[in-house]
C-alpha cells in the first residue's frame, strides 16, 4: 500500500473538527519511525489551511523526566523508556485541553541539544480546536498510560522499515554526542525495548501510517 500523501493526511485531520468541541489527534509508534517530522509537516499545512491559532501541539515528549530525577529514581541509564516520563503530567495536560477550552494551557517543550525538558514552553490558545500530540506511549495499556486513548479523537501509527529505523537512532543519538559505538549498543538495548512496547500496541490504532517521502 502506497505511503499516504501530506494532502491526505491533512484532509483526515481536518475532517476530525466536524466533531464538537476540542479535538486531540494523537500520533504514535516505535522510536525513530518519523512521529515529529510527519507531526512538524502536518502541523505546517493545517496552520496554513485552518489559521495560525487553529492548531495546538502538545508533545508528549515534554514530560520526560528531567535526569536530575532519572538519577534519583536509578532510572537515568534507561531514558526513554515507559517509567521515565511523567505519566500523570501528561494525561492531566490532555484532560485539561478538555476541560478548559477557553484557558491557554502552558506545556513543557523538550529541548534537543540540552536532552532536557523546558517548562511552559509552549502555548496552547482557546482558539486551537484541533490539537496534534505525538510520542511513543499513547496506546499502552498500563503504567497510567491507558488514560491517554479515552482523551484522543483518533490514534495514527508510524510505521518505518525497522533497519532504516534503526540507523536513523543510531544516527540521531551520534549527532547528540554518542560515539558510534555507543550510539549502536543504546538503541540496542534502550530503544529497541521500547520499540517492541510500543509495536505491541499497534492494532489499537485507528490508522496505520506506513512512512515514505510525504508528498503534497
Amino acid at each position: 500500500m502506497p505511503a499516504p500523501s501530506l494532502l491526505e493526511l491533512v484532509d483526515r485531520a481536518t475532517r476530525l473538527l466536524d466533531r464538537p468541541g476540542r479535538v486531540v489527534l494523537g500520533i504514535t509508534g516505535p522510536p525513530g519511525a518519523g512521529k515529529s517530522t510527519m507531526t512538524s509537516s502536518l502541523l505546517d499545512s493545517l496552520l496554513t489551511r485552518l489559521g495560525p491559532d487553529a492548531v495546538g501541539h502538545l508533545p508528549m515528549d515534554g514530560f520526560h523526566l528531567a535526569d536530575v530525577q532519572l538519577e534519583r529514581l536509578g532510572r537515568r541509564d534507561r531514558k526513554g523508556a515507559p517509567d521515565t516520563f511523567d505519566v500523570d503530567g501528561y494525561v492531566a495536560a490532555l484532560q485539561r485541553l478538555h476541560d478548559r477550552p477557553d484557558r491557554t494551557l502552558f506545556v513543557p517543550g523538550f529541548e534537543r541539544d540540552l536532552e532536557q525538558p523546558i517548562a511552559a514552553a509552549i502555548a496552547i490558545p482557546p482558539s486551537a480546536r484541533l490539537v496534534l500530540t505525538e510520542g511513543n506511549y499513547l496506546l499502552l495499556r498500563d503504567g497510567g498510560w491507558e488514560r491517554v486513548r479515552p482523551l484522543l479523537a483518533e490514534a495514527w501509527f508510524v510505521v518505518l522499515d525497522d533497519d532504516v529505523r534503526r540507523e536513523r537512532l543510531v544516527q540521531r543519538h551520534e549527532e547528540f554526542g554518542k560515539s558510534p559505538a555507543d550510539a549502536r549498543a543504546w538503541v540496542e538495548r534502550s530503544d529497541e525495548a521500547n520499540a517492541a512496547l510500543v509495536s505491541a500496541t499497534r492494532e489499537s490504532a485507528d490508522v496505520v501510517v506506513r512512512r515514505g517521502p510525504l508528498t503534497v
